[in-house]
């Protein structure tokens, strides 16, 4: 047994490091919500370290001990174990597949989300040029990831559609995980006889391939409903969009917004809706599902992993995402009482099958296994 695991309460107790330097300062996106969420509940289960770059990162962390290491974006970020191996961690879990490792003493696992930025290469715009830069290179092929991925010893991914992507293309020789989203806990979801309101909700990113613009196109077709955009957005981008509406007075831009406010804002919303071409699991879907919320979706297969029988109890749900007409004609079906009761109540019963819990008890195990096969590498 290693010397620096501990015993409590008769069982071994894991001294798992988390990587929580992708966490937003602010309002978070899904990689920051990902990474809170699951922290939080992993810390019920081990004794958890979080690893951040930003002391400003704590405003959306739970109150665990912590520790400061260089930026994931540093020219340091290859050798980060350095800064690691003093403290001897059982194991180390990013949520990001970018983590350093060289000369690690520890076991590491990577996290790979999605394969979206193989087909949709345009990076992230708050990233460095240099960042930027190689970011695009390093989609040009699939051998980076291979090489980034099987310098750790296992690989955890968020839904059953990406692990599949992950070994049909060969992707790493390590074992692969699933380590799933979940909604945060709801106690009392909207009750699904209740008239919602003539109002839509997006919550996500305004990048080329979340197809916004299709969601703008089918709104023109309910010159009586509402879109509500919640995420940050560039003003050149907001104008780009805007234009694209026939009344621009049904665009809402919160440019960012709490979480009280957008729990308000799902109970009372006819649907959360996303017609993105392409996703590794959607986070915001399983999250409005929580509250009794139906969803208007792309029909992506992760939507209809996610979606699962609460898809399957209503076809107004699932549509083609560049078909305009489609999105308005399932938006105006549940504005039938009986078709919006029955889509709120299964979308409530399909997120209950999620919880961070099983997530962190998922990850926690597959972290003891490889502390206790001491099989890191070293390089």
């Amino acid at each position: 047994m290693p010397s620096h695991q501990r015993l409590c309460q008769n069982r071994l107790v894991l001294k798992l490091f988390f990587d929580c330097r992708y966490t937003r300062t602010q309002v978070h996106d899904g990689i920051s919500r990902f990474t809170a969420s699951l922290v939080e509940a992993a810390a019920e289960q081990a004794e958890v370290t979080m690893l951040i770059s930003d002391p400003e990162q704590l405003n959306l962390l739970p109150d665990l001990p912590h520790l400061q290491v260089s930026s994931p974006t540093s020219a340091r970020e290859p050798w980060v174990a350095r800064q690691i191996n003093p403290h001897r961690p059982d194991v180390v879990f990013s949520p990001m597949q970018t983590m350093g490792g060289r000369g690690r003493t520890y076991p590491l696992i990577l996290t790979l989300h999605d394969l979206i930025y193989y087909a949709h290469r345009t990076p992230p715009r708050d990233l460095p040029p240099l960042v930027r830069l190689g970011w695009r290179a390093y989609h040009l092929s699939y051998l980076p990831q291979r090489l980034v991925l099987n310098q750790a010893d296992a690989v955890a991914t968020v839904s059953e559609t990406t692990r599949g992507l992950i070994r049909a293309h060969g992707l790493t020789r390590r074992p692969v995980e699933l380590i799933s989203n979940a909604p945060p806990v709801v106690e009392r979801p909207r009750e699904p006889g209740a008239a919602p309101t003539k109002e839509l909700v997006y919550m996500g990113s305004f990048m080329g391939y979340k197809n916004v613009e299709a969601l703008i196109a089918g709104l023109n077709r309910l010159p009586e409903y509402t879109l509500h955009l919640c995420s940050p957005i560039p003003a050149s981008r907001e104008a780009q969009l805007r234009a694209l509406a026939r009344d621009p007075e049904q665009l809402v831009f919160h440019r960012g917004i709490s979480d009280a406010e957008y729990r308000t804002l799902l109970r009372r919303a006819s649907a959360l809706v996303t017609l993105s071409a392409a996703e590794g699991y959607g986070l915001p879907v399983v999250e409005a599902m929580a509250h009794g919320t139906p969803c208007v979706l792309s029909d992506l297969p992760i939507f209809t992993e996610i979606g699962g029988a609460a898809v399957a109890e209503s076809g107004a749900q699932v549509v083609p995402g560049q078909d305009p007409d489609a999105f308005a004609q399932a938006v105006r079906r549940l504005e039938d009482p009986a078709t919006f009761a029955r889509a709120s109540a299964a979308a409530r019963a399909r997120s209950l099958e999620f919880s961070w819990q099983d997530s962190a008890a998922a990850l926690v195990a597959l972290g003891e296994r490889l502390a206790g096969h001491g099989s890191a590498m070293r390089g």
